[in-house]
C-alpha cells in the first residue's frame, strides 16, 4: 500500500484566523458597530466578491498594483487572461451596485457594508492582505448636503466608543485646499505631489522634501512649500488663518477651506482634542473630491485604524447620472488585531453555550436530549454532551469550554434535576416543570 502523504498546515502570510475565544469578540464587535449604523438609518447590502477588473482599475490608483485577479487552475488556453479580481474595498462596489441597480433604490441611498476586502501588501502588523471593513456611505444624484460630511465622522466616532477601545482622534482635511493651494503655487503634476505628500507620516518630512525638490529640478524651495500647507493641524478653526499666512490666493482653496471649517463646526459636541483639522491628511485613492477623514488611536498615531471622504462621481463611471457621495470605513481587522497583540482584547467563551446539559448514561439519552430541547425552547444555547463519559469528564469539558452552567438529568427516576453554577460551584434543585423561574439562577 502507498504511504499517506500528510500535508502539513502552516499560516498564511497577511491572511489572519482566529482562535474560538477571540472570534466571538470580534462578531459581538460587528454587532455593536452595526447597532450604531442602523440607527442613523443605514440599510445592510451585500456584493459579490469579485469584480470586473476595469471596474476596479479605474479607481485604484496606486492600490492597483494590490489587486489579486482570478483564474481557474486548469484554465483553457483561450481563457488565460483574468476578467475578475477580487476587490480592494467596498467603496467601489458600492457604487458599481448603485448604478445597477438605480431605479430601485431611494435617495439619498444611505447603506453600510460589513465584508472582507483583499489587497496584495506587505503583512506586517496591523496590516493584513484579507481584511474586515465596515463601511457607510450616503450617495445622492445631482448634489450632496455637505452636513453629511459632518454626520458620517460621527457615526463613525460613535462606533469606535461602542467598541470600549483606547481613546481615537479624528483627522480631517480637504482635498479642494491642497488642491487649490498646489494650483496656487504653480505645481503641474498635481497627482503625483499630492501622493508623495500622502506618505508624509510614514517617510518624514526630510525624504519628502528631498524626493518632491528632485521632481521640481532641485528647487527646495517649492518642496517646502508644499509641506508647509501638510504639516498644518489644529484642533480648532485656527487652520484658516495659518493658511492664509502662507500667502497663496486661490478660489478652489478658499472654497474647501469654508467645507472644512463648516465640517469642524459641525463636530464640536465630539470631546475636545478627539478632531482635529489635519492638512497632511489626502488619502491616496484618486477618486476623493473634498473633505477625507483618517482615525488614529491617540497614543498610536502611525496606523489609521478608519478612513473615507467624499467623492464627487464615482458612480457616474457606471451611469450617466451623476451621484455624489461620501463614506467612511472602519478597518475592523487592523483594530482587532493590533488591540489583540497588544493584550488589550482579553479572549471571550470558547463556545457560544449557556448549560451542559450531562449525559448520566447511554440509556437516559432520550430524557437529557428533551430536557435540552426543552431548555433550548426557553432560549438558553444549550449542548448535550456527547457520550456517557464519567461525570468529572463531563465538567471537566464544560469548564474548559467555558460553560457556565452544567444540567444534571436524574440518574435514576424520582429524583429531581439539579443545575451546577461552574463559577461559585453552588448546584440547585430545579423543577423541569417550571422552567420559567430559570431566570432567577441563570443569569
Amino acid at each position: 500500500m502507498s504511504e499517506h502523504k500528510i500535508y502539513k498546515p502552516k499560516p498564511i502570510s497577511g491572511f489572519p484566523e482566529w482562535l474560538p475565544e477571540y472570534r466571538v469578540i470580534e462578531l459581538q464587535w460587528m454587532d455593536r458597530i452595526r447597532k450604531v449604523f442602523e440607527r442613523y438609518g443605514f440599510c445592510s447590502i451585500e456584493t459579490p466578491s469579485v469584480e470586473e477588473i476595469e471596474a476596479l482599475e479605474a479607481k485604484a490608483g496606486e492600490t492597483e498594483k494590490e489587486i489579486y485577479t482570478l483564474t481557474r487552475l486548469q484554465a483553457d488556453e483561450n481563457d488565460k487572461d483574468a476578467r475578475l479580481a477580487l476587490h480592494f474595498d467596498l467603496t467601489v462596489p458600492m457604487a458599481r451596485y448603485v448604478a445597477q441597480h438605480f431605479n430601485g433604490l431611494v435617495f439619498p441611498f444611505k447603506r453600510y457594508q460589513m465584508q472582507r476586502v483583499w489587497r496584495g501588501e506587505r503583512p506586517q502588523k496591523g496590516r493584513a492582505r484579507e481584511f474586515y471593513q465596515c463601511d457607510i456611505d450616503v450617495v445622492n444624484v445631482d448634489s450632496l448636503p455637505l452636513h453629511f460630511d459632518a454626520e458620517l465622522p460621527a457615526v463613525m466616532f460613535e462606533a469606535y466608543q461602542a467598541l470600549d477601545i483606547p481613546p481615537v482622534e479624528m483627522h480631517l482635511n480637504n482635498r479642494k485646499i491642497i488642491i487649490g493651494y498646489l494650483e496656487g503655487i504653480g505645481i503641474k503634476d498635481i497627482p503625483f505631489v499630492t501622493r508623495e505628500l500622502d506618505k508624509l507620516g510614514k517617510l518624514g518630512p526630510e525624504k519628502i522634501t528631498k524626493i518632491l525638490a528632485d521632481s521640481f529640478q532641485g528647487d527646495i524651495s517649492l518642496a517646502q512649500k508644499c509641506l508647509a500647507l501638510a504639516q498644518i493641524k489644529s484642533d480648532d478653526n485656527s487652520f484658516i488663518n495659518q493658511i492664509h499666512a502662507l500667502g497663496v490666493a486661490n478660489e478652489l482653496l478658499e472654497q474647501g477651506l469654508s467645507e472644512l471649517k463648516f465640517v469642524m463646526d459641525n463636530l464640536r459636541h465630539l470631546p475636545k482634542g478627539s478632531v482635529f483639522a489635519d492638512l497632511g491628511i489626502i488619502r491616496g485613492l484618486d477618486y476623493y473630491t473634498g473633505t477625507v477623514v483618517e482615525v488614529y488611536f491617540k497614543d498610536k498615531p502611525g496606523l489609521a485604524i478608519g478612513s473615507g471622504g467624499r467623492y464627487d462621481n464615482l458612480a457616474g463611471s457606471f451611469i450617466s447620472q451623476k451621484l455624489p457621495g461620501i463614506g467612511v470605513s472602519i478597518g475592523l481587522t487592523r483594530l482587532f488585531w493590533m488591540l489583540m497583540e497588544d493584550g488589550y482584547i482579553k479572549p471571550g467563551a470558547k463556545s457560544p453555550t449557556q448549560i451542559l446539559v450531562v449525559l448520566p448514561e447511554e440509556s437516559r439519552r432520550p430524557e437529557a436530549a428533551e430536557t435540552a430541547r426543552l431548555l433550548r425552547q426557553q432560549g438558553y444555547n444549550v449542548e448535550l454532551f456527547h457520550s456517557d463519559s464519567k461525570v468529572k469528564k463531563q465538567l471537566s469539558y464544560a469548564e474548559r469550554k467555558g460553560i457556565p452552567y452544567v444540567w444534571f438529568p436524574p440518574f435514576e427516576d424520582g429524583k429531581p434535576h439539579e443545575v451546577k453554577n461552574m463559577a461559585t460551584g453552588q448546584q440547585t434543585q430545579v423543577d423541569l416543570s417550571h422552567l420559567e423561574a430559570l431566570k432567577d439562577i441563570i443569569k
